[in-house]
């Protein structure tokens, strides 16, 4: 049972399996052995292969005795990892508590016990324990995170800091006064310096770390099999790139190294001043700052090294590099449940429930208000990579790998090209054999031909394109940190946007108010800077109810409230801080209209001007702020005029929590119907309420007072009503992706109508597709989770509206049309982040049939965010998300294609950022890596035919004991090839988004059928060639006194040759016929296939347009046929060749041309039209679609009867079946068009079974009557 599978982190982003190791010596002594017989080659293959290495030299032994752990991620890639158990002394075993003594020990027979006071200062520094009173714990580190023995799991396990299972009021009560400096350092041997390092490798070692990649591992053995082959230029030439390649990699590598240490270096360390447990304040270093210890934040703010509860005082903090929004936010000290009579129950701290509460490592503290005498007080609760901005760089350092099914099928392949070298290889040894060939040659050979094969500059071919792709997003203003994306973003059909500042405008402006008197509407009014409702409630909430404040002299905080308040005209004052110093308590902030607006004075008489003086000093002061939680949907505030006694409360809010909190008898009977038709225009809509607070609640009282005591009987007082406007891109943009089939979605946290308005506002949801909301409720008093299906109101109602899946289309979709096209299913889902919790939780069956057809996810929190992009992605959706920063940064991260339309530090996360905040980006995108991917689909298949043409010429030569020449090869190698592949790769994107896409790995029938295909012309051409000049009759075995151009030569003239060549004997007979003849035909080959795969229409630009390709083909095809039909003396020397009569030459002529037109011909007709289009037509992931069904039967109903009749029946005929298709979604369209159950009928309930039927069976639907 000790040896069973254990798991570390289990469920969490980050679990993993994790298994113990001792080191053994026998297997050492082996392990070192067989590195000394394999020239070090085992080594690199025990160093590229971590669990490898940890079974070759290490013993399986339970964890608890362990010395190397070995770790396996438990998500799709299981990747291993190891690392080295390390042994701590301690005084205890928690960190979190005081370890006032030590467990009994029994050292020589001997009992004794170590007390440890927490007050004293020397006597309790843990350096002057015996070593002997200390125990020992088992700890390793992975990816900047420690981990500790558990004795009770028996089990590793991360250290929390006060983030978990900690109490409220336990912060209040046992953290709130400090730790002693014994406390700290015995804490600081669980978590270690406060410090997020981001080490700057050497340049040696990334070197070392990038030459031992196994690409550049078989090129250094290229290298030195081709010097040892006297094939000196060609090595050259492929050290040179593999150096310019290295050094390009290390400086990009270095730079981004650099980059993410100096974003997190600055302000790391910084000096901060710690409270003492009962002995004052003391300054110390942030590294040295632990869990439990008190900051004491100084006036000015400071750069917040940790994350920290506020327990005394409040701050106002900027935490754009955790949202992305620069908008300061008011942090207000956690609740005392102790203090708080009312307090039904102690909460467990959490930073993110507790947010505003909480002070992240990494955000800015602008400025700090407290009470005269009493200092501004945070306990540290995390610190270095377990911090808010330690994940987040995390996440950075160690990215989850890019699972693309290019890279998987790249490999594939090139196990293929492996297999195929084998087979040369043998071939090679059987024919030397035969002939009876020296060993050393037969090595070399035989070796040779695994190099041929296998091209060592095929990672530089593959990298072009996406070089050139990051390029020319740069010029347009996108910018990109992880450029193996580019592919994938070729490969999107789905993609996620945020609305506020992404869809609409950042901004939102003040459409109107609607007042509430008697619980009845008042007719809408567009202003309310109004003399008639200068002393309103109304006005009073709209002036105070918000969390501004000013920032040297300038007004700042959230866009709405300060829209809000500016719709106003009032004036807002706060206290200095020689006015804050002289009172006891906090001085309110101030707010008050503008003199214009009060009553003007006419000092006629005594009385009058004793009005005016009374109106004039008419202002409201801030006693106390509940600030906005997103979680209640709601703030409040507690104010007081001046001159009055009593207090009022002004709450703000969602008008659905606002209603709720207030008297019945003051909400209008028409509150729902008036809200909802302000929310389907798209309106975003805030209640407001009041309550005049009874006398007794005193200004101390009211400081220490929960929010819940205020938000309670409330009078409803209306309406704000704020415009959010659509982009003016934001149409066109959605339309373009609509037309190339691909998926959107909004992601929001707003209100749940209004999302749906703006949806349908901007084309997500056209005017006729119904919208079903899905409303889920937890369980609840005994009765099961269960969803309520409601139809929002369509444009068209009646008996005559068709069903949602007109059932005739069903045959014609499975018939002809792509599968993609189930996508026209005319309805789509709506529901808020509450709705989808619980579907999560209690409805995992149909979270796939859910996010197939969901379009609007409203209130949605930045975790839920990320939930949504792992649920569209487990369906195999291809998922791109665009936010602009603000809570889309694990979203961001997450996608396989993320877009940050923000340029803050959040964006760091991001692996494209654009310049222009506009969604206009995401197409360009979309097109640049369809063009990039197409680009790597060329180069491979290129480079593979390359290989192949290559392999072959070589084959059939090696039968006569022949080889290309040292200049063939580098003709062939350096002048052909490089120049074409770094030039078919600069074919710009086309112009627009088209709804075909193009396939995402090498291994499908099209592709692999195109290199096949391609094989067998250059084979047969190659044979044809070989053989045809084998039987020429002037044909004979080449020697120095061969001449086939001029057989009737004087003797004499023979002679005289004869004493100038037998000079240089051709040992390696590399001058014969055979020899000359495949290398011409060869030549050709390589620029035939490279202009058959250059690939324009629909993807990229044509390759004319591609200048230097043209340029570089045709001076090459020149080259090539100018020594074909007229050769030169000095040129055939250099290159090996041997004189050819004419006739052959031009018989040579005829079969590249008639190659090249059947490379071509097979490339463009067999293949992009019948089968592409008709054979493979279910591998297809995309067809052209109309934006509507209608149009589409008009626009050219011949070509489109045509297409079903070629899509039907030829492959009938040709004997194919169709076959399900490879995504899930596709495969839970199709089931889904055929179940009667769906979608949900309206006003029906969908329950979740009891447990005790099972947890996963599935869900029951019941319909309600």
């Amino acid at each position: 049972m000790e040896n069973e599978e254990k798991l570390i982190n289990r469920g969490q982003e980050d679990e993993m399996e994790i298994y113990g190791y001792n080191l053994c010596r026998w297997k050492l002594a082996l392990v070192t052995m067989g590195v000394l017989c394999t020239g070090g080659f085992l080594l690199l293959l025990l160093y590229w292969m971590p669990e490898w290495r940890v079974k070759a030299t290490c013993t399986r032994t339970p964890l608890r005795g362990c010395e190397v752990v070995l770790l396996r991620t438990t998500d799709e890639f299981q990747i291993w990892f190891c690392a080295k158990v390390r042994i701590v002394l301690s005084l205890g075993l928690n960190p979190l508590q005081t370890p006032k003594c030590v467990a009994e020990k029994i050292t020589n027979g001997c009992s004794s016990r170590i007390y440890v006071s927490p007050s004293g200062e020397d006597a309790n520094d843990l350096s002057s324990v015996s070593q002997a009173h200390l125990q020992e714990i088992r700890c390793f580190t992975h990816h900047s995170v420690r981990y500790f023995w558990n004795e009770v799991a028996q089990n590793f396990r991360s250290i929390k800091g006060l983030d978990e299972s900690t109490s409220c009021s336990s912060i209040h009560s046992e953290h709130s006064a400090g730790l002693t400096k014994g406390m700290r350092e015995y804490r600081k041997l669980f978590y270690g310096v406060n410090e997020i390092a981001v080490k700057v490798p050497s340049v040696f070692k990334l070197l070392i770390k990038e030459v031992l990649n196994p690409f550049y591992i078989f090129q250094l053995f290229s290298v030195i099999l081709w010097s040892t082959d006297e094939y000196y230029y060609y090595a050259a030439a492929i050290v040179l790139m593999s150096l310019i390649s290295v050094v390009s990699s290390l400086y990009t590598i270095r730079k981004q190294y650099m980059m993410l240490h100096d974003m997190v270096a600055a302000h790391s360390i910084i000096r901060v001043t710690v409270s003492r447990a009962n002995q004052g304040v003391e300054e110390i270093l942030s590294t040295d700052l632990v869990p439990g210890d008190v900051i004491v934040l100084p006036l000015n703010g400071m750069i917040m090294p940790c994350d920290a509860v506020l327990v005394s005082g409040t701050c106002i903090v900027n935490e754009s590099m955790l949202t992305g929004e620069s908008v300061p936010v008011t942090k207000t000290n956690l609740p005392n449940p102790a203090g708080d009579p009312r307090s039904l129950e102690d909460e467990v701290y959490s930073p993110e429930e507790h947010r505003r509460h909480t002070l992240f490592c990494g955000t800015a503290v602008i400025q700090t208000r407290f009470y005269t005498g009493e200092l501004v007080k945070a306990v540290v609760v995390r610190t270095g990579f377990s911090t808010s901005k330690g994940q987040l760089v995390r996440s950075i350092l160690y990215p989850k790998p890019t699972d693309f099914k290019l890279y998987r099928d790249a490999y594939m392949f090139l196990l293929c090209l492996v297999g195929v070298a084998g087979v040369g290889f043998l071939y090679t040894v059987v024919i030397s054999i035969i002939y009876q060939v020296s060993a050393h040659i037969i090595v070399i050979e035989s070796l040779d031909i695994i190099t041929i094969t296998v091209p060592p500059a095929l990672p530089a071919a593959m990298t072009a394109g996406i070089v050139y792709a990051q390029r020319r997003l740069k010029k347009i203003g996108i910018f990109c940190i992880s450029p193996q994306r580019i592919n994938i973003c070729g490969q999107l059909n789905l993609v996620c946007f945020d609305k506020t500042g992404t869809l609409t405008e950042d901004g939102l402006d003040l459409w109107g108010i609607q007042r509430v008197e008697n619980a009845h509407f008042l007719l809408p009014e567009e202003n309310a800077c109004s003399e008639s409702l200068l002393k309103s409630s109304f006005v009073a909430c709209m002036a105070t109810c918000h969390s501004l404040t000013k920032i040297d002299g300038v007004l700042s905080g959230d866009p709405l409230d300060l829209k809000m308040f500016e719709a106003t005209g009032w004036i807002l004052e706060e206290a200095t801080e020689e006015e804050t110093a002289l009172h006891n308590r906090i001085m309110p902030t101030v707010v008050r209209p503008p003199k214009q607006l009060l009553p003007e004075s006419k000092p006629a008489t005594h009385e009058e001007m004793e009005l005016f003086e009374l109106s004039a000093v008419y202002e409201i002061g801030i006693v106390r702020q509940f600030p906005f939680s997103s979680a209640l949907q709601r703030m409040c505030i507690v104010a007081r005029v001046l001159g009055q006694k009593r207090m009022d409360a002004y709450m703000k809010g969602a008008p659905e929590v606002v209603a709720g909190l207030c008297k019945q008898e003051t909400v209008p009977v028409d509150f729902e119907r008036v809200l909802e038709e302000y929310t389907k225009q798209g309106f975003r809509v805030i209640a407001l309420a009041h309550r005049r607070l009874e006398s007794k609640l005193t200004w101390h009282k009211v400081q220490n007072v929960g929010r819940d005591a205020i938000e309670g009987s409330m009078d409803f007082m209306g309406l704000i009503i704020m415009q959010n406007k659509l982009k003016q891109e934001t149409p066109a943009v959605l339309e373009d992706l609509h037309r190339a089939n691909i998926r959107t979605v909004m992601v929001t946290g707003d209100n749940m109508l209004t999302a749906i308005s703006v949806a349908r506002d901007c084309g997500m949801i056209l005017p006729r597709d119904k919208v079903i909301i899905a409303e889920a409720l937890p369980p609840k008093d005994g009765q099961t989770a269960r969803i309520n299906w409601h139809y929002a109101d369509a444009l068209a109602k009646g008996a005559s509206t068709p069903p949602a899946i007109a059932l005739e289309d069903i045959p014609v979709k499975l018939a002809h049309e792509s599968l993609e096209d189930l996508q026209l299913t005319k309805y789509h889902f709506a529901m808020n982040g509450k709705s989808f919790a619980v579907i999560q939780e209690h409805f995992q069956d149909l979270v796939p049939k859910l996010v197939l057809h969901g379009t609007v996810f409203a209130r949605m929190a930045p975790d839920q965010k990320t939930q949504l992009v792992e649920a569209l992605q487990n369906v195999d959706y291809y998922v791109g998300m665009c936010g602009d920063g603000a809570n889309d940064c694990g979203a961001l991260k997450r996608a396989h294609g993320g877009i940050s339309l923000s340029e803050l530090e959040a964006s760091v996360a991001s692996p494209f950022t654009s310049r222009t905040p506009s969604i206009s980006c995401v197409p360009s995108l979309i097109r640049e890596g369809r063009a990039a991917l197409i680009t790597s689909f060329c180069v491979f298949k290129f480079m593979a035919l390359y290989s192949i043409i290559q392999y072959i010429s070589v084959t059939l030569l090696y039968s006569i004991q022949s080889n290309l020449g040292d200049l063939q090869f580098l003709f062939i190698d350096l002048a052909v090839i490089l120049v074409v592949v770094f030039t078919m790769s600069l074919n710009p994107a086309w112009k627009e988004l088209v709804a075909q896409r193009p396939p995402s790995g090498l291994i499908s029938a099209p592709l692999l059928c195109s290199v096949l295909s391609q094989i067998l012309v250059c084979l047969g051409f190659q044979t044809l060639g070989f053989l045809w000049v084998r039987q020429q009759l002037w044909y004979e075995a080449w020697t120095p006194h061969s001449d086939a151009c001029n057989a009737s030569r004087a003797a004499s003239a023979v002679q005289n040759r004869t004493l100038l060549v037998e000079t240089a004997v051709d040992e390696h007979n590399i001058r014969n016929y055979e020899n000359t003849t495949l290398f011409f035909i060869s030549s050709f080959q390589y620029l035939a296939v490279a202009v058959a795969f250059s690939k324009g229409k629909p993807f990229r630009q044509p390759c004319y347009k591609n200048y230097l390709f043209v340029v570089s083909v045709t001076a090459l095809c020149a080259f090539t046929l100018f020594i074909l039909l007229h050769p030169v003396k000095a040129v055939d020397w250099h290159l090996e060749l041997v004189c050819l009569p004419s006739s052959w030459r031009f018989s040579i002529l005829l079969l590249v041309i008639i190659n090249t037109l059947m490379s071509v011909l097979v490339e463009s007709f067999l293949l992009d039209t019948v089968l592409w289009k008709v054979v493979f037509n279910r591998d297809k992931q995309g067809e052209f679609r109309p934006a509507s069904s209608s149009s589409s039967s008009s626009s050219h109903p011949p070509q489109e009867v045509l297409d079903r009749w070629w899509g039907c029946t030829l492959p009938a005929l040709l004997g194919f079946r169709r076959k399900p298709p490879k995504a899930k979604y596709m495969h839970l369209a199709q089931e889904l068009l055929v179940d009667p159950e769906w979608p949900p009928k309206p006003s029906t309930t969908t329950e979740a079974r009891a447990p005790a039927q099972g947890g996963n069976s599935p869900c029951q639907i019941v319909t309600v009557t």
